[in-house]
């Protein structure tokens, strides 16, 4: 498959992506959604092997529109040489009380797509953890639950791959509490 062909079709696997978790995931204005992304994966390499910049970029203009449209924030998750920093909007650090740091990703110390992110941000900053994202999207098997808030469940959508990369995406719920005299309100999980 001539390279542009395979960019155009990733860009659109990630924007499906998107919009099928938007769809059950019940994300509202200012959530955040973590993203790990292993752009080796997705182009059938081993992760960490063979970043491609080019794939990160695809999967950004595919993923990052989407949510921008609905206010999400997206934390973007740098891979095991940043110790699994995070890239966040400036302003989601602040609403979430997270805690900077200073680290700048680059193709072999954060990543390809965290790279793009940071690049592609209006005001990029690196956060060294978090545990409240709303819904996550796992590209190539990256390990983002730990950013999960407690209360992680599957999501299922039409496609399990994207390019070559496993997927694996979450929503999160409300923990129930009070045991069987407490009654739920559905709507929230």
């Amino acid at each position: 498959m001539p390279e542009q062909i395979f960019f155009d079709e990733i860009q659109k696997q990630a924007a499906q992506v998107a919009c099928e978790l938007l769809a059950v995931a019940k994300l509202q204005e200012n959530d955040l959604v973590v993203i790990g992304c292993s752009t080796s994966e997705v182009i059938g390499k081993h992760i960490g092997s063979a970043g491609s910049p080019e794939t990160a970029r695809a999967l950004w203009e595919g993923l990052a529109p989407v949510f921008q449209k609905q206010g999400i924030f997206l934390a973007v998750q740098c891979c095991e040489h940043l110790n699994r920093a995070l890239i966040v909007e400036k302003k989601a650090a602040k609403l979430y009380g997270l805690t900077q740091v200073n680290a700048v990703p680059h193709a072999h110390a954060g990543g390809s797509f965290a790279t793009v992110a940071y690049r592609s941000m209006s005001e990029p900053c690196a956060v060294e953890q978090l545990s409240c994202a709303a819904a996550g999207i796992d590209i190539g098997d990256t390990l983002i639950g730990m950013h999960l808030r407690p209360v992680a469940i599957p999501v299922r959508i039409s496609l399990s791959k994207l390019g070559d990369a496993h997927l694996v995406l979450a929503r999160t719920r409300p923990k129930y509490i009070g045991g069987v005299r407490a009654q739920y309100d559905e709507t929230l999980g």
